[in-house]
């Protein structure tokens, strides 16, 4: 039996008498910032590696040590076709998907990324208010450089993601405060319980602390757009950034020697700390960073509502497998759970092919931090835009009016993938 055989099917929903538009418009007016350029997701990463400095540039492009798990990423989607139906009416199609019982405009969402603001100013609230304009789900990061109460308040349906220690006053303190600010959905990445070996960050001089040394300053003096439209107005605005969110009280600033330190330690994070986190939390609870299908069975028992099949974008393990390849197995024990999907999504095929898997939704990370480096929050619009036409086109090329309609008998192995 073949992976797609195994997947487990979920209920059909109907086509909305009324669905919302097949694609989310594009915002008015003529496109600025070379945005007319940025005709699909890829696009964005030639663009922002213009824009950024070399350091920081390799720090969001990279994956850790050999690379093997980021490019196996993109080999997986690449490795199944469509299988289209045709002379099918596709005019009444919809690409809207309910998640948690809220109703969204895409099946996509933007997933937790930290440091996301010394890639774009404000980068975020960048985030986040694009998401809230075109009604698509954002998830903030633990690691983010903006307070969780100004994100919530510019997207007041903002996720919440921790990177959580095992010291269960910390984490006592932590979920307290995000709850406080109103935020209904925590997600707790379980995949990073110690920092990954990202060589490709030695190599161009990034670390976490930020230490500013001769490299460092000439990188940044080349790039002026960036010193200036983001490092120079962040600093004006807002002081040096600090780490805001790890915990229930500010954190350090990026340059401290302590800020990693402050993180606190993650080895120790066990299924029975995340079972006293469920009797604490009373919004939705998800974790981020399964590939298992033993761990979404514990998940389901341990009270989860929701997992995200993910191996942090080829970040963290390398050799750890695709999300995608992942995807089947999680789904047949995740019972009534949400399972979502990250980790090398860039193309509408490539959500269709994850939500005919048996994802109820997928999430993007890179390729919207590219956009915002490139042009902020006009930048994601666009981005999100691309990806919705792109699925808008895909569903009635495949015969389909709505998400529902899709099933593993829509796809099959592309010659020379290996796949049976």
């Amino acid at each position: 039996m073949s992976a797609v055989d195994a997947v487990v099917n979920r209920p059909n929903e109907p086509v909305p008498d009324k669905p919302f538009p097949s694609a989310i418009p594009r915002p008015p007016g003529r496109p600025g910032h070379g945005l007319s350029a940025m005709l699909a997701l890829e696009d964005f990463e030639a663009a922002a590696g213009r824009r950024l400095p070399r350091f920081l540039f390799g720090f969001v492009q990279g994956g850790v040590e050999a690379n093997a798990s980021r490019a196996a990423n993109r080999a997986a989607f690449a490795a199944w076709g469509f299988r289209p139906r045709v002379l099918v009416d596709t005019t009444r199609r919809s690409q809207s998907a309910t998640l948690f019982g809220t109703r969204y405009a895409a099946p996509f969402g933007i997933a937790p990324m930290g440091a996301t603001a010394l890639s774009a100013f404000e980068g975020d609230l960048a985030l986040a208010r694009a998401a809230a304009a075109a009604n698509i789900p954002f998830i903030l990061s633990g690691a983010s450089l903006a307070p969780l109460e100004a994100v919530i308040a510019a997207n007041p349906a903002a996720w919440f993601q921790a990177y959580i220690p095992a010291d269960r006053g910390r984490i006592g303190g932590l979920i307290e405060r995000v709850g406080r600010a109103g935020y209904g959905t925590l997600v707790v990445t379980a995949d990073v319980p110690v920092s990954a070996n990202r060589e490709n960050n030695v190599r161009n001089g990034f670390s976490l602390p930020l230490r500013p040394t001769p490299r460092l300053a000439f990188d940044a003096l080349t790039h002026p757009r960036w010193l200036f439209g983001t490092v120079l107005a962040t600093v004006l605005k807002n002081g040096i950034p600090h780490f805001e969110n790890a915990t229930a009280t500010r954190g350090a600033p990026v340059v401290s020697p302590n800020a990693e330190r402050a993180l606190g330690r993650r080895d120790g994070l066990s299924w029975a700390d995340m079972a006293w986190i469920r009797r604490r939390w009373p919004g939705k609870l998800l974790v981020k960073g399964m590939l298992a299908a033993e761990d979404a069975r514990i998940g389901r028992e341990t009270g989860l509502d929701g997992i995200i099949v993910s191996n942090h974008g080829g970040r963290q393990l390398d050799f750890s497998i695709p999300a995608l390849d992942a995807l089947a197995a999680v789904r047949a024990e995740a019972g009534d759970m949400a399972v979502l999907l990250d980790s090398g999504v860039r193309r509408g095929t490539d959500v269709l092919k994850a939500l005919a898997l048996g994802a109820d939704f997928v999430f993007l990370g890179r390729p919207f931090l590219y956009a915002i480096a490139v042009a902020g929050e006009a930048g994601a619009r666009h981005a999100i835009s691309l990806l919705s036409e792109e699925i808008d086109r895909n569903l009635a090329m495949l015969g389909c009016n709505s998400l529902a309609e899709l099933g593993p008998e829509f796809l099959a192995a592309m010659p020379g993938s290996g796949r049976a």
